[in-house]
């Protein structure tokens, strides 16, 4: 959904995802009613016959989307039926219309092999094997997640359906990065705003230093975690940076702005390096734009 430039929550993603599923369950069941014809139905079918064409019938009626195809039967509330209308493929829509005819007409005088065919359920694990970016159906977790690795470390991670949802939409290769950079971060300090490497040589930041930051902010999820006393080390913090052991120790204690880096400074380089996460106010996407991106927690 997102790769194609569509919103999670909207007419024409709710028809796509109709769609997939009602032809995904209509073409097993006509599978089921082949083989039913070649093996025999399962063992209880007579006895459930008119109950089960029953509920063909309003998965029918739901997958054709139009009232022709006959009311909804024994049903306390009435399913919302595909809305072909608002389906951006015509294609896959007209073929779940045609594969439920036929899976009904099949089944009518075969009976079928499998009394259910089809469940959607979460796919935490098995996505991940099969290199999906989310977990199931619903709507990505975050736009950037960080993964921990079995051999140790961690790596950060960015949903790869968003450069395709971006020229979906009509984007430009420059556009594009630039939008990628604002949300995941260059990982780097060269050429940050602010909190740069000249500025922290001027601190007494040296070489050896400042390659020990860049590993640390490349995968950083806030650039101040990369400047705490535990990691320049309170030896460094101590003889080179001129901290006492008071402010070392203080809770919430922030090393670049007792160097002398205003809020704005470290707002724009954690920018910078680290992304703001989320694809709003990136620069040249356009407000219409930012329901494609929204997630299942509030990074969209």
């Amino acid at each position: 959904i997102m790769a194609s430039g569509l919103s999670y929550d909207s007419a024409e993603a709710r028809a796509i995802c109709g769609a997939v599923t009602a032809l995904l369950t209509g073409a097993a069941y006509r599978a089921s009613a082949e083989m039913a014809g070649a093996i025999g139905a399962f063992p209880m079918w007579r006895e459930n016959r008119e109950t089960m064409l029953r509920v063909l019938r309003n998965h029918r009626r739901a997958a054709l989307g139009t009232r022709a195809a006959g009311e909804f039967e024994g049903l306390a509330r009435a399913p919302a039926p595909l809305d072909h209308g608002a389906a951006p493929w015509k294609a896959l829509s007209a073929r779940a219309q045609s594969v439920w005819n036929e899976a009904y007409e099949l089944g009518s005088l075969n009976g079928f092999r499998n009394a259910q065919v089809s469940a959607i359920a979460p796919t935490g694990t098995i996505g991940l094997v099969m290199d999906c970016d989310t977990t199931g159906i619903e709507p990505d977790y975050a736009l950037v997640k960080f993964k921990k690795l079995a051999g140790g470390g961690q790596i950060k991670l960015i949903n790869q359906q968003i450069p395709a949802a971006l020229s979906a939409l009509g984007y430009a290769e420059n556009e594009i990065a630039d939008i990628i950079d604002y949300v995941v971060g260059r990982g780097t300090l060269a050429g940050a705003p602010g909190v740069s490497p000249e500025a922290l040589r001027e601190e007494g930041f040296t070489d050896r230093h400042l390659k020990a930051l860049e590993d640390r902010v490349k995968l950083a999820f806030d650039l101040t975690f990369a400047f705490t006393p535990q990691a320049l080390g309170e030896d460094f913090c101590r003889h080179i940076l001129g901290f006492t052991e008071g402010q070392m120790h203080a809770s919430g204690y922030q090393v670049l702005r007792d160097l002398g880096f205003s809020d704005e400074d470290i707002h724009a380089s954690n920018l910078y390096v680290c992304g703001a996460m989320t694809t709003e106010g990136a620069p040249h996407l356009k407000l219409e734009h930012y329901a494609v991106f929204d997630c299942a927690t509030p990074c969209g």
